[in-house]
């Protein structure tokens, strides 16, 4: 009951009864009884006005063949001299945390870094252990090609969802991409990257079909476009749907990029100034990655870029088998370049503000195993003997290998270290996201894909995919800014623990599944 009340009752309000469409839009766009009051079309004035947040991107950088992460972030100098290098170890920013005499650079920078060293994975070839890492397809035999989109292509489509965007840059940029194990397998070319290939060192180097200097071209082409859509007479049937797509999204794409200055910029390196060119290194790696920062951003949301080509030794990659490399002579061939160009990647985005947006992600496939072989070169070369030459390598170890990452929100404190365990043990791993980062989406979403497919990539056991951003899977959470995570050590740690090795090392092209 309502407790007695001394007001007098006032009149009753009748409700007038529904609002005619007319006098609706009257009173939304005039203002509520002309006062002054928020109208329809000040209130989407102000949403127009209103600071969006700044998009988040990702920038990932594979070194195609596998690292040896024993003599680059996960050193053993405790270890015999067959497992160990002969590499010296050097102190970082971090106290404990120590690398090989390689990564000078990376060292004087390793507080802002992430160094995880408990990756894992079961595949023990490039094309499966590139599908797992990238795209979580957890079948171990090779495949000519992928089976499940990456999860770059898989992100392009999802952000794409959310509606055009006034940007003129594509969302997913491949410069000198890792794209042959790896695509958009069902979901159609219209997700692949925009490639950029070539040397961008190079002095007569240029993009290509980007921003059209002259006006009276972009006109022809406006004209041009608009007639070709007039005469389109493509037969959309069911079977050529994926082809149609891809077509139109291509010819929008290619249409913006064409016509858009601003795009131009973007992509043109010469808009640095020098000491910045210098400072990333003036060769090919070094320059990918200057240009996936300037493309970052400008508002591109994923940048692949792959460090491989001359600069990697003989065979141009990082696989250093006993037959392509003395491995020893390539990692340090190859360490200048590499070290100058991460380490003023991870600088250059935190001097610009940029390190709570952009997310950098530096690994490849799997890494090398503990113990070192010997072999017969099969040819000379950067990094490698005359052939017959009898020369150290390590072979393919996806059991426990080494990534960095770096940015992108992740929040100190939040990850947890892992002791130096067997080599050949399995350890149960889980996806690490960044919360509410959008190239990180739920497993639970799904969304509609070609012939009504589920976009929702899972791997062959049905886990959710990607974790974030979408790489293997990795431990409960990241270790914290300027730490580690020790993986299952291959030799003695650092720390004094003995480790005990496992089964020998893996012959090339056996896989994990086979060694248990």
């Amino acid at each position: 009951m309502r407790p007695p009340s001394n007001e007098r009752p006032g009149p009753r309000l009748r409700c007038p009864g529904p609002v005619r469409r007319r006098a609706f839009l009257q009173t939304a766009l005039g203002g509520i009884g002309g006062g002054g009051g928020l109208t329809l079309s000040g209130l989407l004035r102000a949403r127009a006005e209103t600071p969006q947040a700044p998009s988040r991107a990702v920038i990932m950088v594979w070194k195609p063949g596998g690292c040896s992460h024993l003599d680059t972030y996960d050193p053993k100098p405790e270890a015999p001299s067959d497992y160990r290098g002969p590499f010296q170890t050097i102190g970082t920013k971090v106290p404990g945390m120590r690398f090989t005499e390689l990564l000078p650079r990376q060292a004087e920078v390793a507080d802002r870094l992430v160094v995880l060293r408990s990756m894992t994975q079961t595949a023990g070839g490039h094309p499966a252990g590139s599908m797992q890492m990238l795209s979580g397809d957890m079948d171990t035999q090779d495949k000519p090609k992928p089976r499940l989109p990456d999860w770059m292509c898989a992100a392009n489509r999802l952000l794409t969802e959310g509606g055009r965007r006034g940007n003129p840059l594509p969302r997913y940029v491949g410069i000198n991409p890792p794209l042959g194990y790896n695509g958009p397998a069902w979901l159609g070319d219209a997700w692949q990257p925009f490639v950029v290939s070539g040397d961008p060192s190079a002095p007569d180097f240029r993009v290509p079909d980007i921003g059209l200097e002259n006006a009276a071209e972009v006109e022809r082409l406006r004209r041009r476009v608009g007639l070709r859509g007039r005469f389109d007479t493509f037969e959309r049937t069911v079977g050529r749907m994926l082809e149609t797509e891809a077509i139109d999204a291509f010819e929008a794409r290619a249409l913006e990029l064409l016509t858009s200055r601003d795009a131009r910029h973007a992509f043109d390196l010469s808009r640095e100034d020098d000491r910045t060119r210098d400072r990333y290194g003036r060769n090919a790696w070094g320059q990918q990655l200057l240009m996936a920062r300037r493309l970052v951003e400008a508002g591109v949301d994923i940048v692949t870029t792959q460090l491989a080509g001359p600069l990697c030794g003989r065979t141009q990659g990082w696989d250093d088998h006993a037959v392509d490399h003395h491995v020893f002579e390539a990692l340090r061939f190859r360490s200048a370049a590499y070290d100058h160009a991460v380490a003023a990647l991870v600088e250059d985005i935190h001097e610009r503000g940029l390190s709570d947006r952009v997310l950098v992600v530096v690994t490849g496939e799997f890494g090398r195993t503990p113990k070192v072989s010997y072999g017969a070169s099969t040819g000379a070369g950067d990094a490698s003997g005359p052939a017959g030459t009898i020369q150290p390598g390590r072979d393919h170890w996806p059991q426990a290998f080494s990534n960095v990452w770096f940015g992108g929100g992740i929040e100190p404190g939040g990850g947890r270290h892992r002791q130096a365990r067997r080599a050949g043990r399995r350890t149960a791993l889980h996806g690490a996201r960044l919360p509410g980062h959008p190239l990180s989406p739920s497993g639970h979403r799904r969304r509609p894909g070609h012939h009504q497919r589920p976009l929702r990539p899972t791997d062959a056991a049905g886990g959710a995919w990607p974790p974030h951003p979408g790489i293997g899977r990795l431990t409960r959470g990241l270790p914290r800014p300027g730490s580690l995570s020790r993986g299952r050590g291959d030799g003695a740690g650092a720390d004094g623990t003995t480790v005990t090795f496992g089964s020998g090392p893996m012959r090339r092209g056996e896989n994990a599944e086979t060694r248990r």
